[in-house]
């Protein structure tokens, strides 16, 4: 205990989320050391190797980023919003043109030199709800100026939508419904929002119809609504995960003892939610539900009481982002959406999109700490 109280200590604003952290984590890691025996043996390699020298060090980094992101002043973020999307759209392109082709899509650019290889989706979505905060901050008595404030916003959503949804549609349709609701926050009026919607539509008829991932996009959707007209192949990642579900129980089979880790293609990110629920059961699985709901309470407790707009927009959209992401890859383990290979944040391993992840949550609780200093500058003039 007096360690816990030490590392409080030296941290600030909310506590709930900091306690949502580190749980997180630590599920993190006992379920990532679980779920990667079976790609240790295929790879040759010690199970340890995998999750010591690679997944803790990332979960550390991603907590030591989030410990410095919430010391620094969220305004700061308004101003470099704008670089963020300078250098995002063209990142993006790059990514569509020359980006590591993993599963038919090109998602990854490699990092030179330390060879990492991250989404670059990952660094859209700050930049994306960065740029929208900033914009609806500054523009909200403008917001009916078509050139100046709406095309902007329009024009900025639209064209990360495309971008991101060329390659990765699941997480385009999650930001941009994300924006759709920092816009309905930023107080956008219905007419200026349904043409944003318009055009999101028109951009997904596009996407899905004439992209290059179209026949990916519609044999996942014909598998979800069809799955007893399906080849074995198409539903065999949906049934391992329901068996995995079934065979959990209340309780689980315990730590390390799920049967379907040998059998789910990539049971360590996009179906670690199935091998939570098989190994710690029902009560595990609804745990990890519970803690997303906590964090998605704390998070609106921090835009209402937030004094600033900006900081207000930003942290909602931070938060909806991670919660959004969060019940979409839970309802893909469960049944209830088509595959989509969306990592649950913070919790499934992958290393660069973990700090991507630690670097929302520490904006946000950069937010929470200004409110909690706000607070003792009313109390101390008082």
């Amino acid at each position: 205990m007096l360690i816990f109280n030490k590392i409080f200590e030296k941290t600030k604003g909310d506590r709930w989320i900091w306690i949502i952290i580190f749980l997180l984590s630590l599920i993190s890691i006992m379920v990532v050391y679980s779920a990667t025996g079976t790609l240790a043996y295929k790879r040759g390699e010690k199970v340890e190797s995998i999750l010591l020298y690679k997944h803790v060090i990332f979960v550390i980094l991603g907590i030591f980023m989030i410990y410095v992101a919430h010391l620094i002043d969220y305004k700061y973020y308004s101003g470099i919003s704008k670089v963020l999307m300078i250098i995002t759209i063209p990142l993006l392109i790059y990514t569509l043109i020359f980006g590591s082709n993993i599963n038919d899509a090109s998602r990854w650019v490699k990092i030179p030199i330390i060879g990492l290889t991250f989404q670059t989706s990952d660094l859209a979505k700050i930049a994306l709800i960065t740029f929208l905060a900033r914009m609806l901050t500054k523009k909200q008595e403008q917001i009916k100026d078509v050139k100046n404030a709406f095309l902007p916003i329009m024009g900025s959503v639209c064209v990360v939508f495309i971008l991101i949804a060329l390659a990765n549609l699941s997480t385009a349709l999650m930001l941009f419904g994300v924006s759709i609701l920092l816009l309905i926050i930023g107080r956008i009026s219905l007419k200026q929002i349904s043409v944003v919607c318009l055009g999101g539509v028109i951009l997904l008829a596009l996407v899905v119809f004439l992209g290059p991932r179209r026949d990916t996009y519609k044999s996942r959707l014909n598998t979800f609504f069809n799955p007893e007209m399906q080849h074995a192949d198409k539903t065999y990642q949906a049934d391992r995960a329901k068996f995995a579900l079934a065979t959990g129980g209340v309780l689980g089979k315990g730590p390390g003892n799920s049967t379907e880790k040998n059998y789910l293609p990539h049971p360590y990110s996009d179906f670690i939610f199935a091998i939570i629920i098989e190994e710690y059961g029902t009560v595990g699985g609804l745990t990890v539900v519970c803690l997303y709901l906590m964090l998605l309470y704390r998070c609106v407790l921090i835009v209402t009481q937030s004094p600033k707009a900006f900081g207000a927009l930003l942290a909602a959209g931070l938060s909806f982002s991670l919660t959004i992401q969060a019940f979409a890859n839970m309802a893909v383990a469960v049944g209830l959406g088509p595959v989509t290979g969306v990592p649950l944040p913070l919790v499934s391993m992958g290393g660069t999109a973990m700090l991507f992840t630690s670097v929302a949550f520490g904006i946000i609780l950069s937010v929470s700490r200004d409110i909690e200093e706000q607070k003792i500058k009313k109390v101390t003039h008082e």
